[in-house]
């Protein structure tokens, strides 16, 4: 079974051509680095007493229900539901490839967090830390080469890069994290150690960078968090060796959320709808783009949502913090790519088939700002998750796989 998938969860070119995108900087370090080959598998194995249990497990007969967790697990928030076996998932699966990494301190008294509502206390799942948050990493490639983070964008998972990442991993160091209230990562009660809002992921993201302790490395974003990801960087280019930005908001028409995102910011309805992993996560992703994935990858996003009400939570003070601070965070990245003191080489990739962030202007910018830009025809933007794009293109019908899209499109992002 296939559903709908957005290209919010990246309006995405294949993996290939993002390794294109980094390439040039690849001999350069390697020849200060030499061929050792430590791989990130035995650094993952040396911290297999920091990882958490995700198993999935059965505690009632009734099987018109089932949930891939225990329910010990969530926090009883959770509204709706799918349909789960006692087998192993592939969310499991994923869970057990990556490793938990700590870094940006709780901020606050540390008291209990309870729910808005009826003021009792919360589950373990929306918690803080006693001391510093819990992010979930997923690494491939020798950890001596050159690295790239790829940061998911808004609202989605670190899996979303499930196919970029091995690809990478015959060049390059290439790392992937879920945001603090997304994945695996730490979902605390807003108000209690974190806010949500754009600064604190600002400030939370160079936290993250010196946990993982890699330097002069290439950056990846996509969508909503990108303006995140440039303040990040416009204090700290002498870090970066590239940008690359994916469908990121770069307009005025672009800082107001969509009203599928916008409509998890609302007072109390808002709130019921993010604890509906239906709606928070399958209709959420499905509402921007003309793309398909697999019901088994769709299970991975909804996880979070049918395991604990901390999910629902965190996208509710996600969005109305983005709807609140958006437009100023527009603006300032405008200022920042604008700038003479920029000098992070930039590459802005866009696939035309975003139905939230039009085109309108973006070439016009990208000019003014001497910025790169990669234009990803219609029937060349690979998703992620996996199945083919498939659609209408002027009255004709077409269908195009990650190969294809590769043959066509590798002359137009070229080799640097």
């Amino acid at each position: 079974m296939a559903i709908q998938a957005s290209q919010a969860m990246i309006p995405f070119l294949h993996a290939r051509q993002l390794k294109c995108l980094v390439r040039g900087h690849k001999s350069s370090l390697s020849s200060r680095f030499g061929d050792r080959s430590k791989s990130a598998a035995q650094i993952i194995s040396r911290r297999d007493s920091n990882r958490l249990t995700c198993k999935a497990s059965v505690e009632d007969d009734d099987e018109d229900y089932l949930i891939d967790a225990p329910v010990s697990a969530g926090d009883g928030f959770s509204f709706s539901g799918g349909k789960y076996s006692d087998e192993p998932s592939r969310s499991d699966e994923w869970f057990k490839q990556g490793k938990m990494v700590k870094a940006f301190p709780v901020l606050g008294s540390g008291e209990k967090a309870k729910d808005p509502i009826f003021g009792l206390t919360m589950g373990s799942g929306s918690q803080s830390p006693a001391d510093v948050f819990r992010w979930f990493c997923i690494e491939s490639g020798i950890a001596d080469n050159p690295p790239v983070l790829l940061v998911h964008g808004f609202p989605s998972q670190a899996y979303s890069y499930r196919k970029i990442l091995p690809i990478l991993s015959k060049d390059y160091h290439a790392i992937a994290f879920d945001w603090i209230g997304f994945g695996f990562s730490d979902k605390p009660q807003p108000g209690y150690g974190f806010n949500y809002t754009l600064n604190d992921y600002v400030s939370s993201l160079e936290s993250l960078i010196n946990s993982l302790d890699i330097d002069k490395f290439s950056l990846v974003v996509q969508g909503y968090f990108s303006p995140v990801v440039i303040k990040y960087a416009s204090k700290h280019q002498e870090k970066l060796n590239h940008l690359i930005l994916l469908n990121p908001p770069l307009t005025n028409k672009h800082a107001n959320l969509p009203s599928s995102l916008s409509i998890f910011s609302n007072f109390l309805l808002g709130e019921i709808f993010a604890q509906d992993p239906l709606r928070a996560s399958d209709k959420a992703l499905t509402s921007c783009g003309p793309y398909k994935m697999k019901e088994d990858d769709a299970m991975v996003y909804r996880r979070p949502y049918l395991t604990s009400g901390s999910s629902g939570f965190a996208l509710n003070a996600i969005s109305r913090a983005m709807r609140k601070e958006l437009k100023n965070y527009v603006e300032e990245t405008r200022m920042i790519l604008k700038d003479e003191s920029w000098k992070v080489k930039t590459t802005v990739c866009w696939g035309q088939r975003d139905r939230w962030l039009g085109y309108d202007g973006v070439d016009e910018f990208c000019k003014d700002s001497k910025l790169k830009m990669v234009e990803l025809p219609m029937g060349l933007v690979c998703f992620p998750g996996g199945a083919s794009r498939a659609g209408g293109f002027r009255g004709r019908t077409w269908k195009t796989d990650c190969g294809d899209c590769w043959q066509k499109s590798s002359a137009m992002i070229g080799q640097e």
